[in-house]
């Protein structure tokens, strides 16, 4: 207790707390509304510097959205060095940038095994837990946090403030409300909203003055105009490895290699989740945008159009690209759908054909089926700590803040970095309101 105590002083800063005032603030409340991986690891960390806590999701469990996203393999982190990781969050690096000095991946795997479960790299780079599941990880860590005093109240679904600043939940029962010392919100932003991230407080804090930029999909799929063709025969199959290339709104060129799926809507999968950002916001600028797709990356124009060159015989068009090329299936659709009914015979041509197949894209698949959302409280009305400018003692941590990453284990580790950092500002907020 004496170093606890003398490490609260320290953090006073304007001056030196009393043993009854350190003893007040750990008696102190904060309530965690979402229960989430950043709701949760905001809990933990009220918990470790002594505030208690009560936790609320508006789910009948907590941790649906993580199970979900686990059920491939829990994706936990990404093992590539700190710059190129930093990267990957764009616009949003430099707000990024603090949450993982606080809790970085290296920080992740430790904390993961902590909970007992150890962790391995795979081929890609990207961190798993060494039996790929969510469920053990959750389970532990649900664990922990009860035995450490966290009291967890599900069936709540958050609607605001009252007029007397009791927060409000509607619940099976009907409204119950719930005074606190301070609040971290961790709600999610607006996709899947089967598991409880609808994006419904954005009106509610709108409503207080919070300033909130729209809520848009991120990770998601693009709408195409397939022929009913196409979709009949190969909606449904992936293509890998295949190369995207386009040049966005501002005349930045994008090119990467991965993998996509053909779906009956348009294209689905981890390339156009990597690229989700800057394709949304081409189309938002220009109504549409135009992708290049390499059906065949590993080989460059010149050794494909040699490949092609070799005498067809008497093999159908069809056959000659199998043989020679491996162009079939799905890739020999989306060629046809190019190119038309008829291939051009001149390999160079041909290869040409292969390696550009231009494909418009003219619309994001809805909010509601992303894997993530852009938008959302905007940096420039929180202060370092992700307290809201405009309702102190009132802190936002996770998908609800306006940033965005692509999948990889990105997107987990900030939000759970988030809440380390709201979690920790909540707690110094309510010894500064004792000292001050």
């Amino acid at each position: 207790m004496r170093r606890q105590r003398d490490a609260a002083n320290v953090r006073c800063g304007k001056r030196t707390c009393d043993d009854s005032a350190m003893e007040t603030a750990l008696n102190r409340r904060a309530v965690v509304v979402g229960g989430g991986p950043a709701g949760l690891m905001a809990a933990e960390t009220l918990r470790e510097r002594g505030v208690e806590v009560d936790l609320f999701d508006s789910k009948g469990s907590l941790g649906r959205k993580f199970l979900i996203a686990g059920k491939g393999g829990l994706n936990l982190t990404h093992s590539e060095p700190a710059e190129r990781f930093l990267n990957r969050f764009g616009a949003r690096a430099k707000q990024v940038e603090p949450w993982l000095r606080e809790f970085d991946a290296d920080a992740l795997r430790s904390w993961a095994q902590q909970l007992g479960v150890a962790t391995f790299v795979g081929s890609s780079g990207r961190v798993f837990p060494i039996d790929l599941k969510a469920a053990p990880l959750l389970r532990g860590w649900l664990r922990r946090l009860r035995a450490s005093g966290v009291r967890v109240h599900v069936q709540h679904r958050c609607m605001g403030w009252s007029d007397d600043g009791a927060l409000r939940f509607e619940t099976a029962e009907g409204e119950v409300r719930h005074h606190t010392d301070v609040v971290v919100l961790a709600l999610g932003g607006g996709s899947w909203s089967k598991l409880g991230s609808d994006g419904a407080w954005v009106d509610w804090l709108r409503a207080r003055a919070v300033d909130i930029a729209p809520l848009l999909p991120s990770n998601c799929g693009f709408a195409a105009h397939w022929s009913p063709h196409l979709i009949g025969r190969y909606a449904g199959q992936p293509l890998k490895p295949v190369r995207i290339s386009f040049i966005d709104h501002a005349g930045v060129s994008h090119s990467q290699r991965g993998e996509l799926m053909v779906t009956e809507h348009g294209l689905e999968g981890s390339l156009v989740y990597a690229l989700s950002a800057p394709l949304r916001d081409t189309i938002a600028k220009l109504g549409a945008v135009t992708i290049e797709l390499d059906l065949d990356p590993e080989r460059s124009l010149e050794m494909l159009a040699r490949a092609l060159s070799s005498p067809r015989g008497k093999h159908s068009m069809s056959e000659h690209l199998r043989r020679r090329v491996g162009i079939e299936g799905v890739r020999a659709g989306l060629l046809h759908e190019a190119v038309g009914r008829v291939l051009p015979n001149d390999p160079t041509a041909l290869a040409s054909a292969i390696k550009r197949v231009v494909v418009t894209l003219h619309a994001t698949r809805p909010l509601d089926e992303a894997i993530s959302s852009a938008g959302g409280v905007s940096f420039e009305g929180l202060d370092q700590a992700l307290m809201v400018k405009a309702l102190p003692g009132v802190f936002c941590c996770g998908e609800m803040l306006d940033w965005e990453a692509p999948t990889g284990g990105y997107l987990l580790t900030a939000s759970m970095a988030s809440g380390r950092i709201a979690g920790k500002g909540a707690a110094a907020w309510l010894q500064n309101q004792l000292i001050a």
